[in-house]
């Protein structure tokens, strides 16, 4: 690998961001067993954090309790982050997330991350189920945010309502967006950055710019720190990897049709699988995605990297195979195992 492709991903982390798909032909249960196989997976390539998204009322998605899931992923694991990509704070009461995450920085110290997001998380109609017919103003999730802080610090000791355990308990907050709202948002309050660059590529260089022009120092953090999640889909040549990128692309597809069924397997063409617009409109939100054999893979991420200067990249990988999808995972690893070798060599 060339060393003006190397040296980009050198001082760059690496996470992964889990939906828990459900593929067809396999359960719920399953679908949860293989997202835990993954994060060990991942925690043995050297990977920084594996993050669990909040999705409601989609067969194909089984993280509709991402909680309890990172609780199941930290207690198989051993060193690797784990949190939530995140918990949509609209969803739930600010004491109720600080005594959950609270509790899981309890059982696993100085190991969970909590990722905020202020989308539902679903479809409108189920938004409501899950709200109680309240509705969100602009102003509720920088308010939701600061109650959820309050409850989180040691000050609030001597509050008429506290979180416990939740109070005083190391447990890091990240801001999740796909516009420039959560970007100022997260300058404003000296947060980390991660935006869903894998779905909504539209705002990624302005909501970064948004992010390092507002960003003031905090208690958590002294300077910005920005993350980009982003598809990646490797293998071992360009034409295998896109052949099960198939899947993703027919995935995606159930999602603009609103017929969001369990992942499928890969088909040799998408010729007839979509119209043009439906083609022009995937490949529009699938923008930043990278698929292909490891050299291919190190030059897209490499160029995503120089063109935004993120500190991490988030990477999913919509696969329909088990073990396609950890070898992806793997190839992928290998872009930053071999950092040591890289910075000596530059």
């Amino acid at each position: 690998m060339e060393n003006n492709v190397s040296t980009a991903l050198l001082n760059t982390r690496f996470s992964v961001l889990d939906l828990v798909p459900i593929v067809e032909g396999v359960t719920a249960s399953e679908a949860i067993q293989r997202s835990l196989d993954l994060a060990r997976h991942v925690e043995k390539l050297g990977y920084t954090r594996f993050w669990i998204s909040e999705h409601h009322n989609m067969e194909s998605l089984a993280s509709s309790a991402p909680t309890i899931l990172i609780g199941h992923i930290a207690g198989g694991t051993t060193t690797i982050r784990v949190g939530s990509g995140g918990v949509m704070l609209p969803n739930h009461a600010p004491l109720v997330v600080a005594e959950q995450f609270g509790t899981l920085g309890t059982l696993y110290p100085n190991r969970i991350d909590l990722g905020l997001g202020r989308a539902p998380g679903t479809d409108q109609r189920t938004a409501m189920a899950l709200r109680r017919y309240r509705q969100e103003t602009v102003q509720d999730f920088p308010d939701n945010i600061d109650e959820l802080q309050v409850y989180l610090s040691r000050e609030n000791a001597t509050a008429a309502v506290r979180a416990t355990p939740g109070e005083g308990v190391e447990l890091p907050l990240y801001l999740l967006g796909s516009s420039t709202f959560s970007a100022e948002l997260a300058g404003k309050k000296g947060l980390p950055y991660a935006f869903a660059s894998h779905f909504a590529p539209t705002h990624l260089h302005d909501a970064l710019r948004l992010y390092h022009q507002n960003f003031k120092s905090s208690s958590q953090l002294d300077k910005p720190y920005a993350m980009a999640c982003v598809n990646v889909i490797a293998a071992d040549t360009d034409e295998e990897a896109q052949r099960l990128a198939t899947s993703a692309k027919r995935f995606m597809l159930g999602v603009i049709r609103n017929t969001r069924k369990p992942l499928s397997p890969p088909v040799a063409s998408m010729q007839g699988e979509w119209s043009e617009m439906e083609r022009m409109q995937i490949e529009q939100m699938m923008h930043y995605t990278f698929i292909g054999s490891k050299q291919t893979i190190a030059a897209g991420l490499a160029q995503f990297q120089k063109e935004t200067q993120v500190d991490e990249l988030i990477v999913i990988s919509h696969i329909y195979d088990h073990s396609a999808r950890l070898k992806s995972y793997k190839i992928v690893s290998e872009l930053f195992e071999a950092k040591e070798e890289l910075a000596y060599s530059s």
